[in-house]
């Protein structure tokens, strides 16, 4: 019983290992990696639930579609006011 919980928990650090390296892989822009202009959302339920971390794009120029990290959101005013400034010396 022991072999098959360290076998099979060794394939699961496979999969997560694997996992971690194709998201690192995937481009953070939302310009197209082969005409640099800009893309479109492709919203998909699943993806947008499930995996929050990353989005399906269109370039509507050279018509490559793909996957991406999700872009941060800028901040907004609010959030700006939040962050303290460093006072002078």
């Amino acid at each position: 019983m022991l072999i098959v919980v360290v076998l099979l928990s060794t394939v699961l650090m496979r999969f997560v290992i694997v996992a971690a390296v194709v998201y690192l892989l995937l481009p953070r822009e939302t310009r197209c990696p082969h005409c640099d202009a800009e893309m479109v959302a492709i919203r998909n339920r699943f993806v947008d639930r499930v995996l929050r971390k990353i989005e399906r794009r269109w370039c509507m120029e050279c018509g490559w579609n793909g996957v991406i990290r999700r872009p941060q959101p800028a901040p907004t005013s609010r959030d700006a006011r939040r962050v303290p400034r460093p006072t002078p010396p």
